[in-house]
């Protein structure tokens, strides 16, 4: 496989951003794009330090874009960077110019843990012509539900209304009206896998959104695992996710 180190301009966030892409060695090109987005503590390289991600993909014939959001949620901050536009709008138009990426929605999955879970959730929620299917590793789901920071958590309430605003629910970065507005819309929406660990100190927030998605009719698919909030978790928990974006791809091995 190949790994590249990729640092550009991007106009949206007016800085140089990097990036690690892995491309196959196997399959036809283009190839289907996996975007895959780290939490909020870390950067875009944490993936491959952490985890065996560039193992797993191995026998994929699969691109994995694992791109920097820096403390941003991967939403369009309320006092600052617009995080998900640049996602959207600038991030995947680069790879589909500089890499044997299809440009088509039913070749694009995303996923993410934590910070980047919520992130892979409100991207695809967002831009629901974009993504075929999305997941979450111990997503921290509920924050653009939420008015207030939560008291556990490790934004403080500053950081948490520069980045979600006042009143975050309802608004763009709410998941719960993101997806009941494309519904409402008749918009296909991209095939979601939502899981948590049970020692996790988000569980209950992963939760309060499965129960939420249910009560509006919202398809997805949810479990939980024994684990906390750790890398050896994430580890283990990527796998099922790469075979499930497989599948919804129907890339075969």
């Amino acid at each position: 496989m190949a790994l590249c180190d990729v640092h550009w301009s991007s106009a949206i966030l007016a800085k140089k951003v990097g990036m690690y892409v892995i491309l196959p060695e196997t399959g036809t090109p283009p190839f289907a794009t996996f975007y895959l987005l780290h939490g909020l503590s870390d950067d875009y390289t944490v993936w491959l330090r952490r985890t065996r991600i560039e193992w797993y993909v191995r026998d994929l014939p699969l691109v994995v874009v694992m791109p920097d959001g820096y403390r941003g949620f991967y939403t369009d901050n309320a006092e600052g960077p617009a995080y998900a536009k640049y996602v959207a709008e600038e991030l995947i138009g680069f790879v589909e110019r500089n890499f044997p990426a299809r440009p088509d929605r039913q070749a694009r999955c995303i996923g993410g843990l934590s910070m980047g879970g919520y992130g892979a959730l409100r991207l695809a929620l967002a831009y629901p012509r974009l993504f075929s299917s999305a997941n979450s590793h111990s997503g921290a789901l509920m924050h653009g539900s939420r008015n207030e920071p939560r008291p556990d958590g490790p934004l403080s309430p500053a950081e948490f209304h520069r980045i979600f605003g006042r009143s975050p629910a309802g608004s763009e970065h709410d998941l719960l009206a993101l997806a009941q507005r494309a519904k409402q819309a008749g918009t296909q929406i991209a095939r979601m896998l939502i899981d948590c660990g049970t020692e996790d100190f988000l569980i209950g927030d992963n939760r309060t959104l499965h129960r939420e998605f249910e009560r509006s009719g919202i398809t997805h698919e949810y479990s939980e695992f024994p684990g906390a909030h750790t890398w050896d978790y994430w580890d283990e928990h990527v796998q099922e996710a790469l075979a499930f974006h497989a599948e919804t791809l129907g890339l075969t091995v």
